[in-house]
């Protein structure tokens, strides 16, 4: 009676505005571009469209040329490149020709802006209307920041191949523009599932990352690094022949620049070292499937069947002398392993108030 006597009639009653639900359904969205836009990314570099845009323009380049006149002034532009004089020039490129590559870069770049937009105005709008909980707005800032690193490592790839007799980009480049999307998605959907769990209880407090788990994404990243080096070298065209590479296990390599060269740039050592290093990335994936599985349940199933896909797919990538709409579909289903895998090991790290319960 005394505490009700004396609280103040007038003092505000504290609201939790915080709406987790709303941000894990719209971090689920991005993720869902992002996977699209490392399909078109896939199907850009396949059908060496990447360099067909000379300059990087973030606001007048949304809008494509839009008469003669400016078609001509960017294939003037792409002429003046290494890949053309080297390479689509005299292969006989036309202006039809340059029309049909310009469209897929140009789209993979209309969509690094939309899920730029589609990030940055809700995160706006959910900060001033306090939906945000309590502890995520560092770790949403830092998804936007991976975003716009990710804008800037996509020019600097393309600008690698834009100079001296290059007529591809840095397949460096091209691994760390590769490696930060798909990070950035593994942020997504750990941040989603996060915010999922505190919906269904707002005691529960961040996943853990499991030491296990962690070794099995980094075993995935060092396959994901050795298959961004194996498309920017083209050396999945260095044998269709599957499990030998042309009669033999261990292929030649060219070891005359040392060791260090070999291991980075042979075309042939790391198309083998692709090959095989996925099996260690394959039992390191279905051994956190299982856990995971036993955990939580729908997260550990797909990631084994998405595993078993992929290791298919690279195979049927190799044997078919990497068919564009093949490889695509392998690089696709690694964007797809990467997120199943970040669900996998957020299911190995829940820590709801029930399961602290439990172990209390």
């Amino acid at each position: 009676m005394a505490s009700l006597l004396s609280r103040r009639p007038d003092t505000p009653r504290m609201i939790d505005t915080a709406r987790p639900g709303w941000l894990a359904w719209w971090l689920i969205v991005v993720a869902v571009l992002v996977v699209t836009i490392v399909a078109v990314g896939g199907i850009t570099r396949l059908t060496e469209s990447g360099l067909s845009i000379t300059q990087w323009d973030p606001v007048t380049g949304v809008l494509p040329p839009l008469s003669e006149q400016a078609w001509q002034a960017e294939f003037a532009r792409y002429q003046a490149t290494p890949e053309y004089r080297l390479e689509a020039g005299p292969a006989g490129m036309t202006l039809s020709d340059f029309k049909g590559i310009f469209f897929w870069e140009w789209f993979h770049r209309l969509l690094g802006r939309l899920i730029g937009m589609v990030f940055a105005l809700p995160l706006i709008f959910a900060w001033v209307r306090g939906w945000i909980p309590r502890g995520y707005k560092p770790r949403l800032v830092a998804l936007l920041a991976l975003g716009g690193l990710q804008g800037v490592f996509g020019w600097l790839m393309v600008r690698s191949g834009l100079g001296g007799e290059m007529t591809d980009v840095s397949h460096f480049w091209l691994s760390i523009h590769l490696g930060t999307a798909l990070i950035t998605l593994a942020g997504l959907v750990w941040t989603a599932l996060d915010l999922r769990t505190l919906k269904r209880d707002p005691r529960a407090r961040p996943a853990r990352l499991r030491p296990f788990a962690a070794l099995a994404g980094v075993v995935l990243f060092i396959q994901i690094v050795l298959g961004a080096w194996v498309a920017g070298l083209n050396a999945g065209l260095a044998s269709n022949t599957w499990p030998l590479m042309q009669g033999r296990f261990l292929p030649e390599a060219n070891w005359a620049q040392g060791a260090f060269w070999a291991f980075t740039h042979d075309p042939f050592l790391l198309h083998f070292l692709h090959r095989w290093f996925a099996w260690i990335a394959f039992a390191a994936l279905v051994w956190l499937g299982l856990q995971a599985s036993r955990r939580e349940g729908i997260a550990g199933k797909a990631l084994l069947v998405i595993v078993c896909a992929q290791v298919l797919l690279g195979i049927v990538t190799v044997v078919t002398g990497v068919s564009i709409w093949v490889a695509v579909a392998h690089q696709v289903t690694g964007a797809l392993l990467v997120a199943a895998t970040a669900a996998s090991a957020h299911a190995l790290g829940q820590r709801t108030s029930r399961m602290d319960g439990l172990a209390a």
